[in-house]
């Protein structure tokens, strides 16, 4: 899909430094970085996240409420 988007100055200038160090055109920067964008911000991205640190203290043998008085604690010294 074709499409027209209007960018400042700035980003133009750095969008032409990276597909000169890059070796890549514009319209190829543009396509990553919509597609990084979408993957950002899907839900499956979000689900991926949320699981991957869901339950990530279950195998700790640490009272939830010891280990934060704990912590709280350092903050005295």
């Amino acid at each position: 899909m074709r499409t027209l988007v209007d960018l400042p100055e700035k980003q133009i200038k750095a969008l032409n430094q990276l597909s000169k160090q890059r070796k890549v055109s514009r319209a190829q920067l543009v396509r990553e970085a919509v597609a990084s964008y979408i993957d950002a911000n899907s839900k499956a991205s979000r689900d991926a996240a949320i699981d991957a640190v869901f339950g990530m203290w279950k195998d700790r043998n640490i009272d939830g409420l010891e280990y934060q008085k704990k912590m709280r604690a350092e903050w005295d010294h």
